[in-house]
């Protein structure tokens, strides 16, 4: 059988040099999905938006992406993966003049939701094509974990970027960085970057793509606003009508020669477990960084600039991690990478929960390092296996759905994880003493603890705002019992997993290409 076993071809410079190609345009999308926070002031002074459109500059563009992903990562196996990703480039490099260019607040809705199609070619597109690039899968993990580095990087440089520019020059440049980037793109990948595409695939079923969009943006909208304005009865209605469509979507694939989403892939048990071990571990890493960003800032009292600075050694570690990310899953093998991982998560996050409680810098800031060291292997090679063991030809739409469910995790844990804690807050401040205030400022203070921090601010007297020490307490609670939660979830999600696993019988020679 010796004979039969042959070693995947190892990358050259090239395949290297276009996975660097790939990881740029990476960060540039995922920049753009954090770095207008700090253009809105300049974006307001200038184009006067109405709230509802301020809310839809903000938002337009992460729901363009949610919405998109699927359609153009099947796209790319059925016309080619290279070609979608060019044509997304040259997309992305307009929509950003357009937005740099604009003249009024509706101008800048539909160049942001322009760029959102545009940037919803690109995340399916470069995983799919690295797939192609690195035919070894240690090589092909270790790509994975530097892919995975440019998106975290992009959310990190996108606010200091910003800054940067916006010291110097007008709001429009924010955008205007894109377009050089978009351009090298568009020269070099041609001559770097295969192309691949799915010869027997048929046309694709417009149908399909309309009641994706009609599933997706929905459940984005409802989930997203939940999480940004408490939970709502129109939010559940938007919910539910995007699930109602889903089901119409799903039936329909069901009975299409060549649907949009091959539900066959579902049935192959590693990917869908990877897939909801991935959007699990978005899920609570999102919510949980979010609790400490406002814990560093509204419990202990810093200042944005302070808070960012005491994340530096959390997200140093991310970073780290994402590079280093594939010696784990090349030496222990992907499964034991992921199991392994997820403890480490949920000692992580254990650890976040008594800290929180304690209100303790030094333990929240330890505990989000121990998350980084198990959530980044966790989710850099669940991806790995989610587009490793889907077949070739739908490598794009595999990319896609992973996309797609790392989107709707961190819209759900924000959401779902932020009504909990809201909901212990909300408990802890029954029956204190309020007597003090007037009926709009009770109200706030028993809302949120950002309301009862700014209600404080404005009482002369800083005695009469005793209850501000027990609405910190609440929050400090509410943020430990959603980190508990975490916890036993990762445990036994654990659990499930390695039986999954260990059904599917993958082991670390399980994902290396079949010649």
């Amino acid at each position: 059988m010796a004979e039969d076993i042959v070693t995947p071809e190892r990358a050259t410079r090239r395949e290297w040099i276009g996975l660097c190609v790939l990881s740029i345009a990476c960060l540039i999308y995922s920049m753009d999905l954090s770095v207008l926070f700090l253009a809105m002031p300049a974006i307001v002074a200038d184009l006067d938006p109405s709230a509802a459109q301020l809310l839809w500059i903000n938002d337009i563009y992460g729901f363009m992406v949610a919405g998109f992903l699927v359609t153009m990562g099947t796209l790319g196996d059925r016309i080619g993966r290279r070609r979608v990703l060019l044509i997304g480039a040259f997309s992305f490099g307009v929509a950003s003049a357009f937005a740099a260019f604009s003249s009024t607040a509706g101008q800048l809705i539909v160049a942001r939701a322009l760029l959102g199609v545009a940037g919803a070619t690109i995340a399916p597109s470069t995983l799919s094509l690295i797939v192609n690039l690195f035919r070894d899968e240690a090589e092909r993990n270790r790509a994975i974990g530097i892919w995975g580095t440019a998106f975290a990087l992009g959310g990190l440089v996108g606010p200091l970027i910003g800054g940067v520019l916006l010291q110097y020059f007008e709001w429009g440049s924010v955008f205007l960085i894109n377009i050089p980037v978009m351009m090298v793109l568009l020269a070099v990948a041609p001559f770097l970057l295969p192309e691949y595409r799915n010869e027997e695939a048929g046309r694709l079923d417009l149908a399909s793509v309309a009641l994706s969009l009609a599933t997706v943006l929905p459940v984005i909208y409802g989930v997203k606003h939940m999480a940004a304005d408490g939970f709502q009865l129109s939010q559940l209605l938007y919910i539910a009508v995007g699930v109602l469509v889903g089901m119409a979507f799903v039936r329909r694939q069901k009975h299409l020669a060549d649907p949009l989403i091959d539900l066959a892939l579902f049935r192959i048990p590693a990917f869908t477990a990877s897939l909801m071990v991935n959007l699990a571990g978005v899920f609570f890493v999102f919510g949980v960084f979010l609790f400490q960003n406002l814990f560093l800032q509204l419990v202990l009292g810093l200042s944005p600039l302070e808070a960012a600075l005491w994340s530096i050694p959390s997200a140093f570690v991310f970073t780290v991690m994402s590079f280093q990310a594939y010696r784990f899953t090349n030496r222990l093998g992907p499964v034991r990478t992921v199991i392994g991982g997820l403890l480490v998560n949920a000692v992580g996050t254990a650890s976040m929960a008594m800290a929180a409680y304690a209100e303790n810098l030094f333990g929240i800031l330890g505990s989000s390092m121990i998350i980084g060291l198990g959530f980044v292997p966790v989710v850099l090679t669940t991806t790995g296996l989610i587009v490793g063991t889907a077949p070739p030809e739908r490598a794009g739409s595999a990319s896609a759905i992973s996309e797609t469910g790392a989107e709707f995790g961190g819209a759900l844990g924000i959401a779902l994880l932020g009504s909990l804690a809201t909901l212990v807050y909300r408990m802890t401040m029954t029956g204190v003493d309020l007597s003090g205030l007037t009926d709009t400022q009770a109200q706030a203070v028993s809302a949120t603890l950002a309301g009862a921090v700014e209600t404080a601010q404005a009482i002369t007297d800083p005695a009469a705002a005793a209850w501000l020490e027990t609405a910190k307490a609440g929050f400090s609670l509410g943020f430990a019992v959603c980190c508990m939660v975490a916890t036993v979830t990762l445990v036994l999600l654990a659990v499930i997993a390695a039986k999954v696993y260990a059904r599917a019988h993958i082991d670390d020679g399980a994902l290396a290409p079949q010649h």
